[in-house]
Parts: structure tokens; sequence; C-alpha cells
């Protein structure tokens, strides 16, 4: 099984306009409401390509019921904490000439909740997969990530970390299957610019000899690399296409990436290539990335 864990979930609400002008009455041309947060988006793309998961984390209020309803309506299957005060957070994109984004700060999480999740977590089983993705809400420790890591040590759990600097370099120690920096992420981690292919695999090394076992580096219009542990290197292009919607994409990235692993019986070339396709077709979409939508373009890239 493929678990999922958001510590501070989200329903964003997205709206278009033609231009945004701060201090005047904007009016939309476009909007949707979409539950999300990184972990929950890469379990709706994992049931879209037809893996099944549970998404596990913190849920509160109206929003959380709303968030809830809609993996339902995804046929996601989920687990999370439910939080007695204050509501999931509401994180508003507005897309016009510029993109602008204003961010909720989600509930506070007591520690007996927190503890109520480390319980849920300690049901995994060995071969099992375990996505760690997104920021850490101000009311949880900020090394809970490690604090994770470091109880399923040695289970046979693969662990899947998308989270910024700090956080990824501090849990390399435990072995984590695989990470998803960006080539700018992997560059600050380093505090250098890294502007070819060959510094950035050199740096991806350096973060394997850190700990980290498959490094993938996602690079927007200019595709995708991947360092494997047994050596093999990997380089994508971007699929061609329109860019609608930047959400999500790299938790569809990996999504697909665990989709092409899982079915072809752990092929990281194959797991590679699924997550760039993955990713490219949420980013070619309003909404996250489908099965037909992936396979179009996986056959212009492999």
């Amino acid at each position: 099984m493929i678990y999922t864990v958001t510590f501070n979930p989200a329903l964003d609400y997205i709206v278009r306009l033609d231009a945004f002008t701060a201090g005047a009455i904007n009016r939309v041309n476009y909007e949707q409401v979409l539950g999300g947060g990184k972990g929950i988006n890469v379990s709706i793309v994992l049931g879209n390509m037809g893996i099944k998961s549970t998404a596990l984390g913190f849920l509160a209020g109206f929003t959380g019921e709303e968030i809830k309803r809609q993996l339902e309506g995804f046929g996601v299957a989920h687990d999370f904490v439910h939080l007695e005060s204050g509501f999931s957070r509401i994180n508003v994109k507005i897309k016009a000439d510029r993109e602008t984004e204003i961010n909720g700060q989600g509930p506070d999480i007591p520690a007996a909740k927190r503890d109520e999740l480390f319980k849920k977590l300690d049901c995994l089983k060995e071969n099992d997969t375990l996505v760690l993705a997104g920021s850490i809400p101000k009311t949880l420790p900020d090394d809970i990530y490690e604090r994770i890591m470091e109880r399923l040590d040695g289970r046979g759990i693969r662990i899947v970390v998308d989270a910024e600097k700090k956080l990824l370099l501090n849990v390399l120690t435990y072995h984590p299957f695989l990470i998803k920096p960006n080539n700018h992420e992997l560059g600050d981690m380093f505090g250098v610019v890294l502007k070819s292919d060959e510094e950035l695999l050199a740096h991806a090394k350096k973060l394997q000899k850190k700990g980290a076992r498959n490094v993938l580096i996602s690079m927007a219009g200019d595709g995708a690399l991947f360092l494997g542990e047994d050596g093999t290197t990997y380089k994508s292009p971007a699929p061609k296409g329109r860019l609608v919607n930047s959400v999500g994409a790299g938790d569809s990235m990996v999504a697909g990436f665990l989709t092409g692993f899982e079915e072809s019986g752990g092929d990281y070339r194959r797991a590679f290539f699924q997550g760039v396709a993955t990713g490219s077709a949420s980013a070619f979409s309003e909404d996250l990335a489908t099965r037909p939508e992936v396979e179009a373009l996986l056959k212009t890239i492999l």
C-alpha cells in the first residue's frame, strides 16, 4: 500500500482574471475550488492512474469536510486525524498577468493529535511506501519528518520525501527511497547556481552520499533528470504543451514515478519517464493528470 501524509491540507480557491489590481475591486472570469496539499495531490493522481493509496494527515472544520468529500469523489481512501477546533486552511491562487498566492496558516495541532498520527504510521508494513510532502505548520515540531523516519527506520518501508531545503537535508541520514528537488532547490542546498546537467548530477551524487537512494530533479520547461541508486542516469525533455496550471505538477511527477515503479516491478527508467509525463499532464490541464493524458504524453518522450 502507498500512504501519503499532508500535515497542512488546504482548499485551493483558484481564480483567473484578465488583470489583477491591488487595492481595487477585481472580477474573476474563472474560478475553481480544489482540495489540495502535496500529499493529497499525490493520492488523487495515483487514483487517476489506477493505483490505490491512503491519504493521511490532519483535517479540521468545514473546509476539512470539503477536502474529505472531494477525496471520496475521486475514490481515494483516507484516514485523517480530525481536529476539534479551527479549520483546514484556504489558499487563494490568483492567475492574471502574474500569479499571486495567499496561503492560509491552518489549525493548531495538539501533541495528542500528533501522537494519533504516529500510531497510524506505526501500522505500516514492510514494502509499503510512505510519501512525506510539503510544509510543516507552525504548531508541529520542525523535525517531525525526522521523527517519523526515525520511528519507521529499519522496517523496510520505502519513504519518498518532497520538501524544502532544510527539511530534506535533515532526513537524508534515514536513506529515503526517493527525493525530488527541483534544479533551483538543489543548487540552494549547496549555495550555488547549477547551470548544466553535469553540475546537477554531480550535486545529486552529493545527496546520495548523504543518504538519498534515488534523486529525481525537476527542471520545469527543461525537463527532468534522474540519478538512481544503481548509478543509472536518465534525462528527458519536457513534453510539448501549453502551461495551464502549475499547481500540483511536482506532486503529479511523484505520483507518476510511483505508478511506473509499481507497474514495472521496479524499473527506474519506466518510473522516471512516467513521472515526467504525469507532471506535464497536470501542468497542461485545469485539473490533475488523468491516465489517458499521461499515456498520450508518454509516447512523445519514450
